[in-house]
């Protein structure tokens, strides 16, 4: 039997409290125990999300005439993104509802780009390493592309010849990572945007994890390479509010070297009774409350709150790097980021993050190679001894015999 809608109303107390007790169940994301989903910047940080979503969760971003006020706010929230990320006066773009969407919304882009610029012979293809995330599998699906997966380099970076040698005459579009979502890992940009440059390719950059942190890793001092519009040879650039600019779900950005790429992800339609309608994402409704409480967060926090909360992450890291070398973990690469994946030589890293499931910890892993995977926030940094602990905990409990995995703790 489907769920049926009641008779008569409830009280909103009574929701509330049903509402709390469903809740306590989830993973344990405000004391620091979870390391994927949910990005911790502090309740003064979560304040502002709050009340400044709620100030305008009821506008729509699909009505610039109407609400001008959430125009002016996305374009300054943009315009920040791309001061960040080496926009010049050209470059232009736009906040989605997340990752998927900005990834989605930049193929669109330069599929319909390539089909105007160059004569296809046959199926558009996109050629990604193996490392990129899988928004780029939908976004073909969607699109009926072909996704070609390249090797990735023993220091699981994107290999560039491997890349370079499935290029053919249908290739609309090559893809880098800043960082990849594996391994925490910025590819060789600067190699993909020569060889994208030379063969005429647009390239795309998914910094969606990376595009609000490491600008300021940088400004700390960290030794971060070239990997957004600095680079000549990129196109457009996908980079999430709602992770590392600890924005409110869902908020992401997709931004273009310049206005003439972007007009290429513009719907616009006129063909139907109502008048024409232009939306410029995949949306039409855009809930106001996202683009508020992104422009009031970024204007909270600032350049210097996104450093200090960003030193807070690369510490926390760092820590964890420390702390798990005795154990015998081996880190994958080298993180410079929020993104840490380390790998045991011989211990079952699986049956390891059972028990760490068993006390309460909720992250992710990966399985080529088998790993552990966090991704940190700024209250990560004061919970690394509890999180070694358990670690070191977790690791006797398998060394003694308890082999149960993974499978079981998320679905047992």
């Amino acid at each position: 039997m489907p769920h049926t809608m009641p008779q008569a109303g409830s009280t909103w107390e009574d929701l509330r409290e049903q509402m709390i007790a469903r809740g306590s169940g989830d993973a344990k994301w405000r004391d620091g125990k979870t390391a994927v989903y949910v990005f911790n910047a502090g309740e003064d940080v979560a304040k502002v999300q709050r009340e400044a979503y709620t100030l305008y969760m009821s506008e729509n971003g699909l009505g610039p005439a109407a609400f001008p006020s959430l125009k002016q706010m996305e374009d300054e929230v943009v315009g920040m993104g791309l001061s960040l990320l080496h926009g010049d006066e050209a470059s232009v773009g736009n906040i989605t509802s997340g990752g998927t969407d900005s990834i989605t919304m930049a193929v669109k882009a330069a599929r319909d780009y390539a089909c105007a610029a160059r004569a296809l012979s046959g199926q558009p293809n996109v050629i990604v390493p193996f490392s990129a995330h899988p928004a780029f599998d939908k976004a073909c699906k969607l699109m009926s592309l072909e996704l070609r997966r390249t090797p990735v380099r023993d220091d699981l970076m994107a290999d560039v010849d491997a890349m370079r040698a499935r290029v053919d005459a249908n290739t609309i579009m090559l893809v880098g990572s800043a960082p990849s979502f594996p391994y925490g890992l910025i590819d060789p940009i600067q190699e993909l945007g020569d060889m994208a440059a030379t063969q005429g390719i647009w390239l795309h950059v998914d910094a969606c994890v990376g595009g609000y942190i490491a600008p300021f890793v940088r400004m700390n001092g960290g030794d971060i390479p070239p990997f957004d519009f600095e680079v000549p040879g990129v196109c457009s650039l996908s980079a999430d509010l709602h992770k590392y600019g600890y924005c409110a779900k869902g908020a992401s950005t997709v931004l273009f070297r310049s206005d003439e790429l972007r007009q290429h992800m513009v719907f616009d339609c006129d063909d139907w009774p109502g008048g024409r309608m232009v939306t410029p994402t995949l949306a039409g409704t855009r809930p106001g409350g996202a683009i508020s409480a992104a422009w009031a967060v970024m204007n909270y926090l600032g350049v210097d709150g996104y450093r200090a909360k960003h030193r807070q992450v690369t510490e926390a890291r760092a820590a964890i790097e420390r702390g798990i070398e005795p154990l015998g973990f081996e880190v994958l690469g080298r993180p410079q980021l929020g993104i840490v994946a380390f790998r045991h030589p011989e211990v079952d890293v699986f049956a390891v993050y059972y028990q760490m499931f068993q006390r309460g910890w909720f992250a992710a892993l990966t399985t080529e190679p088998r790993a552990l995977h966090l991704m940190l926030s700024p209250y990560h940094q004061s919970v690394t001894d509890l999180y070694l602990d358990d670690l070191r905990a977790s690791c006797e409990a398998v060394a003694s015999g308890d082999s149960k995995t993974v499978g079981e703790a998320r679905y047992s």
